[in-house]
């Protein structure tokens, strides 16, 4: 009798162990930020306003200096994280528009369901998946018939007016609205969808998540909270919008952030930290850490970016990678590499596995593939207007190198980003094999987008 009483005892301490082990497979939190400058979060250089939630997980992991991102405009962008692959490759090449505008533009209407995706990836390998916030990757205007984010792996998801399935007008209107059964302003926009991810994490807790929050702060207009403006009021008139805007926002990724320690999901979450773009040319100089250009160029105003990511024991704390090149593109391989999930050969994808850098190991400046950029197919767009700030449709980038020039072959300009990252000194007639050499790699890639 005493041997069967200490085998049920051991038996139940197994099932209990079992059942209150955390998951094998972390966790993966992905915060994408609309429309933010290399230079907006004090990690980054920021000295009229403080984000301090945010850098927690500058302190707590990673922050990389050289960090770019697949276009300076949000839909493709958005694609380049979503499939890993460079988005012109899925003619996702501008923001989506309406059909007339994609058309005029020779976009698709909305992103092929067909193409890889984190989340599909994620999703077969037995994690639970939602998006929260801004989608535009398909949906909107007089585009109704796009797939839902459910048919690229999520199984929930709720997006605003740039997407189909459920969601809710909560994009560029200054006036409340009503969302699900209360009226919002729009600086409670960030705190709905920060609400809709801890409770989608509250109830798969007990299994391995990946939640894409994707709110659409800082994107203009930047509409404050009026009780915010008073902390503000010591800087310039002009910045103190966008200034409480920054506040809120991040004080509700704190929250987040704050319930998965409170929940002890925190040593277990890889939490990934960036934006789709450039800032809009308010004061964007001082935003974009004074790089040249913003959002709509390739100059490094408008696709270097912030990134940061933590996951305590295994990224070293407090640890600055200005080595690795890396891009949005990279995410998805790196992190299915985290996560103990091998790609499958079918799955093509133009990023890299630098999940060593990830985790505090810097790799070498000169990549095995460089990053590629394609961005203003058509001479009559309209943006950037901004003297200097408009650059050539194509740009490649490797080692210390960055090369712009148009599809057509005119325009080449080539800077050494590394010593030179505001791009003040054309280099292409001092340095003229490497502006050939580069030239040929982007205009051969060029060759192969539809």
């Amino acid at each position: 009798m005493k041997t069967l009483i200490t085998s049920l005892f051991l038996i139940l301490a197994v099932c209990y162990t079992a059942l209150s082990a955390p998951p094998e497979k972390p966790n993966i939190l992905f915060i994408l930020t609309d429309d933010m400058g290399w230079g907006d979060l004090s990690s980054f250089g920021n000295k009229e306003t403080a984000t301090p939630n945010i850098d927690r997980l500058a302190k707590q992991g990673i922050r990389f200096t050289q960090f770019y991102v697949a276009s300076p405009i949000c839909s493709p962008s958005r694609v380049s994280y979503t499939t890993g692959c460079f988005p012109a490759r899925w003619r996702i090449n501008d923001y989506l528009h309406n059909r007339a505008g994609n058309k005029a533009h020779d976009c698709a209407n909305w992103l092929d369901p067909k193409a890889p995706t984190l989340a599909r990836t994620l999703h077969q390998a037995g994690y639970a998946t939602a998006h929260f916030g801004k989608w535009h990757m398909g949906g909107g205007r007089d585009v109704q018939d796009a797939p839902w984010p459910k048919e690229y792996g999520f199984d929930e998801h709720q997006v605003n007016v740039e997407g189909c399935g459920p969601r809710i007008d909560t994009f560029g209107s200054a006036e409340p609205v009503l969302v699900e059964d209360k009226m919002l302003a729009r600086y409670q926009f960030t705190g709905f969808w920060a609400d809709k991810t801890i409770d989608f994490i509250r109830r798969h807790k007990e299994r391995s998540f990946f939640v894409e929050l994707w709110p659409q702060d800082v994107h203009t207009p930047h509409i404050p909270n009026p009780e915010e403006l008073p902390s503000v009021a010591g800087t310039p008139k002009s910045h103190r919008n966008f200034n409480a805007v920054l506040k809120v926002y991040d004080r509700e990724i704190g929250r987040v952030l704050d319930f998965l320690h409170a929940e002890g999901l925190e040593q277990n979450t890889i939490v990934v930290f960036a934006s789709d773009n450039g800032p809009e040319p308010s004061f964007e100089r001082q935003r974009s850490g004074g790089l040249r250009g913003m959002k709509w160029s390739l100059y490094e105003g408008g696709i270097r970016e912030p990134l940061l990511v933590r996951w305590p024991g295994h990224i070293p704390p407090g640890k600055t990678d200005s080595t690795t090149l890396l891009g949005s593109v990279d995410l998805f391989p790196s992190l299915c590499t985290l996560a103990g999930i091998a790609l499958s050969k079918d799955t093509a994808v133009d990023g890299l596995d630098v999940s060593p850098a990830l985790l505090g190991k810097p790799m070498p400046m000169l990549r095995s593939q460089p990053l590629l950029w394609e961005y203003g197919r058509r001479a009559d767009y309209l943006f950037p207007r901004e003297p200097g700030a408009r650059s050539p449709n194509l740009a490649i980038r490797n080692g210390k190198w960055k090369l712009l020039i148009n599809a057509d072959g005119t325009g080449t300009e080539l800077y050494d980003v590394a010593t030179d990252p505001n791009e003040t000194k054309n280099l292409a007639t001092e340095n003229p094999a490497e502006a050939k050499r580069l030239r040929a790699v982007v205009l051969a890639w060029r060759q192969t987008l539809p």
